[in-house]
């Protein structure tokens, strides 16, 4: 954070938070690696129990599935801070003495 803390540029840690995310959410769906798992893991997270289903043997690559609405609202970022994921921003923003 030190390298990206004397940048200026806040778009370029926008699409890096985003891109962290969006991994770190295939990442939690490889870990619940069965159908069972991950239906359990998503009624758990709050979805509906057919849409949990629906979401859980979906076959498409994760890279997809983890840009659709489903996961957005599911493994939200909130979700993902709860779990210890740091946001650069917010790292960059407390840096903001260094500038």
């Amino acid at each position: 954070m030190r390298y990206f803390g004397l940048a200026s540029q806040l778009k370029l840690l926008d699409k890096l938070d985003e891109w962290l995310g969006r991994r770190i959410r295939i990442c939690f769906w490889k870990w619940w690696r069965r159908p069972k798992r991950r239906r359990e893991m998503l009624m758990r997270l709050g979805v509906p129990r057919r849409q949990a289903i629906r979401r859980a043997r979906c076959r498409k690559i994760c890279w997809y599935k983890s840009k659709t609405i489903a996961s957005g609202l599911w493994l939200t970022n909130a979700w993902l801070a709860e779990q210890g994921l740091l946001s650069l921003k917010t790292l960059w923003a407390k840096l903001a003495h260094l500038r």
